[in-house]
C-alpha cells in the first residue's frame, strides 16, 4: 500500500493480494480521540484510483437523529447491506443483513450470523462484540472480526445477491445461523446445503407490508441442519452428515459443520421480491462459477467506473475523502428492482414484465434538490428510467408517489416534489419517460390528494380551502384539531410549510404543462405558484400562519414550529421560495434588504439554550446562526447571495460550511444525510456549482475546493472547471469565463455543461465587490 501522509490524514486502501482482499491503513490515522493506528504498507495505489478516498465510516455517528451506515452495495442496486448495530459507537452487532428496504432508519430483511460449539438459545440473540480497528469498510466489501468468538466475517455483493465468508478457529463445531429481522418469516431447508426463506414485512411505522424471498447455499457438506421446529437447541450438536435431505420449516435455521470440516464456510444468497424461485434464479445467475474474491473484484470495477466519472485535482486528502465518500453515498438510491425482465410492484401487488429497468426507494422532498439533478448529469438515461418508474407507480396505484418504497408509497413529509423532478429532467433534455402521463399524475396530486404532512390519500376540506383561499389554514396554539382527515391520521397541519411547497409544486405543474403545450393546465396553475405571498408578514418579515378566517396566528416563529412549519422553524422557511427568488426579494423590499436579511440569518441567536432549542427542533443540526446544514430545508440558502450584489458571500459560506461541518471522521456529517440527499449537495458544493433552482436548467457558481474538476459525460464529452490559484485563503472568484467568453453573472446553463464546456475561475484572497 502506498503511504500518504498529506495533512496527517490517513485512509484505508484495499487491494487484491494473494487472492484475498487486504486492507491497509496509513499511519498516523486521524481519529476522533487522537489515537494512532498502525499497519504495514503492502502495495502502491495509483493517484488516479479515486476509490482510495472513499471511507463509508465517515459520519457514522449522528449529531442527534439517524446516522450514516457503512453500506455495502453496487450503485443503485437492490442489495444493500450493513452490520446490524446502532451506530459506530456500538461495539456489538446483532448480525449481518441480506437486504435493506431503507438504509437510514434502517429497515433490514433476513439476517445471518456465525456461531461455534454446541448451539444454545443465546447464540440466536447474543450480541457479538467486534473490534473497530479490525473492521474493513469499502463500498463493495465489508469485513470484521468477532473478537470474543475469534471468527472473521467477510462480505461482498452482487446486484441481487451476495456472499458471506466466515473464518472459524480450528477444531471447533461451526454454525451459520439464519434469522428474520421482523421475527415473522419462514425458512425451509431444501437440501443438505441449501435453504429458501420468506420474510413477512409488517412495518406499521413505515406503512410497509409485503414479502421478500431469499435462496441460499452453503459451502461444503453441512454435518447437520436444524430449524426452529425443535427449540431444544441446548441439546443440539453435530450428529454427522444427513443421509437424506429433509424439509423442515421454521423461523430460524442452523447449518452446522463438524470440527474436522474446513474452517472457512461460505454462504451465498440471492434475494427477490417476486418469488422464492426468482431468488434462486438471481442466486444462480449472479453467483454461479465465481469466487468470493472474483465477485469482490467485479464489484470494485463497477464502483471504479462510476466514481472515476468525476476526477479532481488539488484540495487536501481530507477534502477528497469527504468528496468521494459523498459521491459514493449519492448512489445508495433509487434501487433497481428489475429481476430478469420482471419486477414486483407494491402499488398493485402484481408482478409486471418490463424491458427497461424499474427503480424504487426515493424521497422526493429531499432528493429533488441535488440527488436527481446530479444523476441528470452523470447518467441521464438512468434518471429517465427512474422517472418512468414513477409513472408506472402512478398508473398502478392512481397516485403519483412521493416516497416510493418496494411495498408502496410511504407517507413522508409534505409536498408533491415529484413534479419538480419531472420538470427539471424535461428541461435538461431527459424525455425518455411518458411525459403526458407524468403530467396527468402531477395534476391529479395537485387537485385531488391530501396536502397534510406524512399523510397519503384523497383530499378533504383543508385542501378545498387551499384551492379557494390560496393558503393552508392553521390552528391557534392549544386549539383542538377539527378536521376529520387530520384527526384520523394524527397529522400536524404544517400550514406554512405546506403552502410554500404547494406554490413551488404548482409552479412545476404549470411550467411542464407549458412545455408540453397544455395551455389550459398551464394557465390554471400559474397563479397558484404565487400563493406563498398570502402568508408573508410584512411586520415579521417572515412567512407566518393564518387561521381559516384570514387572521394571523400569533406564534414565536423561532421557537414554535412543528405545527406550523416542519422540522425547521420560521427563520428557515423564510427562504423557502426556490421557484421565485425574485418575488421573494420584492417582498423583502429589494436586493439590499434581501442581503441584509441573509446576513442576519447566519448571525441570529437561538433565543434559548441549545438544549432547549434541540428539544423542539432536533432536525436543525449543523447550526450557524439560524442556518441548519443538517436538514434539507436549508441546503439552498447559502447560494442565495448570488442574487445580491455580494456573491462573494456565497463563496465564503459554502467553503466555511464544508470546512466546519464536513470532514473525514466518524463525526463528519452534520445531520440526517437521508440516503444521498445531503451528500449530493456536498458533491455539487465542492465542485463549485449548484442547481439552486430545480426545474430550471441552470447552475449557480460558488468557490470550488479543488483546482480542477473534470466530469466525463455519457455523451463522450468532458465538462471541465478550472479554479486557478485556488487554496484555503484564495477562495474568492475574481473573474469567470465559459469557453473563453467572460461570464457577467454567477450562472451557466445545463447546455454549457453537457456540451463539454470549460469554466475557468480566477481565484484571489479578497472578495470581488460590486
Amino acid at each position: 500500500m502506498k503511504e500518504d501522509l498529506k495533512d496527517g490524514i490517513s485512509r484505508r486502501k484495499f487491494v487484491q493480494a494473494g487472492g484475498m482482499i487486504a486492507a491497509t491503513a496509513v499511519i498516523p490515522a486521524k481519529v476522533v480521540n487522537g489515537a494512532e493506528k498502525q499497519a504495514e504498507s503492502t502495495v502502491n495505489i495509483p493517484e488516479d484510483d479515486y476509490l482510495q478516498y472513499i471511507d463509508p465510516t465517515i459520519g457514522n455517528i449522528a449529531p442527534l437523529l439517524n446516522t450514516n451506515r457503512p453500506v455495502v452495495h453496487l450503485p443503485n442496486q437492490m442489495v444493500r447491506t450493513h452490520p446490524r448495530r446502532q451506530d459506530y459507537l456500538d461495539d456489538q452487532v446483532s448480525g449481518f443483513t441480506l437486504l435493506s428496504l431503507n438504509v437510514i432508519t434502517p429497515q433490514v430483511i433476513f439476517s445471518v450470523r456465525p456461531a461455534k460449539g454446541p448451539i444454545t438459545d443465546a447464540d440466536w440473540n447474543e450480541r457479538l462484540t467486534y473490534d473497530h480497528d479490525l473492521e474493513i469498510t469499502r463500498p463493495w466489501y465489508y469485513a470484521t472480526t468477532l473478537i470474543e468468538k475469534d471468527i472473521r466475517v467477510e462480505h461482498t455483493v452482487s446486484n441481487k445477491g451476495g456472499i458471506y465468508r466466515f473464518r472459524f478457529p480450528k477444531d471447533v463445531e461451526k454454525h451459520v445461523l439464519l434469522t428474520h429481522c421482523y421475527d415473522n418469516g419462514l425458512y425451509s431447508i431444501d437440501t443438505d446445503n441449501s435453504v429458501t426463506g420468506t420474510e413477512f414485512v409488517i412495518d406499521s411505522i413505515h406503512a410497509q407490508k409485503g414479502k421478500a424471498y431469499m435462496y441460499g447455499t452453503f459451502s461444503g457438506k453441512p454435518a447437520g441442519t436444524k430449524s426452529e421446529g425443535d427449540k431444544d437447541w441446548g441439546k443440539y450438536t453435530v450428529q454427522g452428515a444427513l443421509a437424506t435431505p429433509k424439509m423442515m420449516n421454521g423461523e430460524k435455521v442452523a447449518m452446522s459443520y463438524a470440527k474436522n470440516d474446513p474452517d472457512v464456510i461460505e454462504f451465498r444468497f440471492g434475494v427477490s421480491f417476486i418469488s422464492p424461485e426468482q431468488a434462486k434464479k438471481n442466486h444462480d445467475k449472479e453467483l454461479a462459477g465465481i469466487t468470493f474474491d472474483q465477485l469482490a473484484a467485479k464489484g470494485k470495477a463497477v464502483w471504479q467506473k462510476v466514481i472515476n466519472q468525476i476526477k479532481v485535482e488539488g484540495g487536501t486528502v481530507s477534502q477528497k475523502r469527504t468528496f468521494y465518500t459523498a459521491l459514493y453515498r449519492s448512489y445508495v438510491r433509487m434501487v433497481n428492482i428489475t429481476e430478469d425482465g420482471q419486477y414486483f410492484s407494491g402499488y398493485d401487488n402484481k408482478v409486471h414484465d418490463d424491458k427497461r429497468n424499474i427503480y424504487t426507494d426515493d424521497y422526493t422532498w429531499g432528493d429533488y434538490i441535488a440527488q436527481h439533478p446530479l444523476r441528470a448529469i452523470l447518467n441521464p438515461q438512468q434518471e429517465g428510467d427512474m422517472l418512468q418508474s414513477y409513472v408506472n407507480m402512478y398508473e398502478q396505484s392512481g397516485w403519483m408517489p412521493e416516497y416510493p418504497k418496494v411495498f408502496g408509497d410511504r407517507p413522508g413529509m409534505f409536498g408533491f416534489y415529484s413534479s419538480v423532478m419531472f420538470l427539471d429532467a424535461y428541461r435538461k433534455g431527459i424525455k425518455n419517460f411518458d411525459t403526458k402521463k407524468a403530467l396527468e399524475g402531477m395534476v391529479k396530486n395537485a387537485e385531488q390528494a391530501t396536502m397534510l404532512a406524512s399523510t397519503n390519500g384523497p383530499k378533504g376540506a383543508l385542501e378545498d380551502f387551499y384551492y379557494e383561499k390560496g393558503y393552508y389554514p392553521a390552528l391557534h396554539p392549544g386549539e383542538a384539531e377539527s378536521d376529520p382527515v387530520a384527526k384520523a391520521h394524527h397529522s400536524a397541519r404544517s400550514a406554512v410549510a405546506v403552502t410554500l411547497a404547494a406554490s413551488y409544486n404548482d409552479w412545476a405543474v404549470s411550467e411542464l404543462a407549458k412545455e408540453l403545450g397544455n395551455i389550459p393546465v398551464h394557465l390554471k396553475f400559474a397563479p397558484r405558484a404565487k400563493n406563498y405571498k398570502n402568508l408573508w408578514s410584512r411586520d415579521k418579515v417572515l412567512f407566518m400562519p393564518k387561521d381559516d378566517k384570514g387572521e394571523w396566528v400569533d406564534i414565536d416563529p423561532k421557537t414554535q414550529g412543528q405545527s406550523y412549519y416542519n422540522e425547521n422553524n420560521g427563520y428557515t422557511y423564510k427562504w423557502g421560495v426556490t421557484h421565485d427568488i425574485e418575488g421573494l426579494i420584492e417582498l423583502m423590499g429589494g436586493k439590499d434588504k434581501f442581503e441584509q436579511e441573509l446576513d442576519q440569518f447566519f448571525r441570529e441567536g437561538l433565543g434559548s439554550s441549545r438544549a432547549t432549542f434541540y428539544s423542539k427542533f432536533p432536525d436543525m443540526t449543523g447550526l450557524i446562526g439560524q442556518f441548519a446544514m443538517g436538514n434539507q430545508c436549508s441546503f439552498q440558502i447559502p447560494f442565495l447571495f448570488n442574487y445580491t450584489g455580494s456573491p462573494w458571500k456565497t463563496q465564503k459560506w459554502t467553503r466555511f460550511i464544508l470546512d466546519v461541518y464536513f470532514n473525514d471522521t466518524v463525526l463528519g456529517v452534520p445531520g440526517d444525510e437521508d440516503g444521498g440527499s445531503m451528500s449530493s449537495v456536498v458533491v455539487f458544493s465542492a465542485m463549485g456549482f449548484f442547481p439552486l433552482k430545480p426545474g430550471s436548467p441552470v447552475y449557480t457558481i460558488t468557490s470550488p475546493v479543488f483546482s480542477k474538476v473534470s466530469i466525463d459525460l455519457p455523451n463522450g464529452k468532458v465538462f471541465t472547471l478550472l479554479a486557478n490559484g485556488s487554496s484555503k485563503t484564495k477562495k474568492y472568484i475574481q473573474s469567470a469565463t465559459m469557453n473563453g467568453k467572460k461570464l457577467d453573472s454567477m450562472w451557466f446553463s445545463h447546455d454549457d455543461l453537457v456540451n463539454g464546456g470549460t469554466l475557468v475561475l480566477e481565484m484571489g484572497e479578497m472578495p470581488l465587490r460590486a
